[in-house]
């Protein structure tokens, strides 16, 4: 499962998340309000936090569809970089 900092990241992209509900894995993103414009703001967030880049074949709808495809992408990111 993910870090507590990417939970954090991934709620300030959510408006429609209140702070009660819990974030799963198969939580659908597009559902709690990410759109196109919150991706890129969402994307530039956790690769600045992160210090890392997405691969570019990770960059589509699939990948910020939940929060977890999201993390995945991420992760593999991460583990290529060490």
């Amino acid at each position: 499962m993910w870090d507590n900092s990417y939970e954090e990241i991934l709620r300030r992209h959510l408006p429609f998340l209140s702070d009660e509900e819990e974030l799963e894995s198969e939580t659908n993103l597009r559902d709690y309000g990410l759109d196109s414009l919150a991706m890129v703001e969402l994307l530039s967030a956790i690769e600045g936090f992160y210090g890392t880049r997405l691969a570019e074949d990770a960059l589509t709808l699939e990948t910020f569809e939940t929060a977890g495809s999201l993390w995945r992408a991420l992760d593999a990111s991460l583990q290529t970089a060490n």
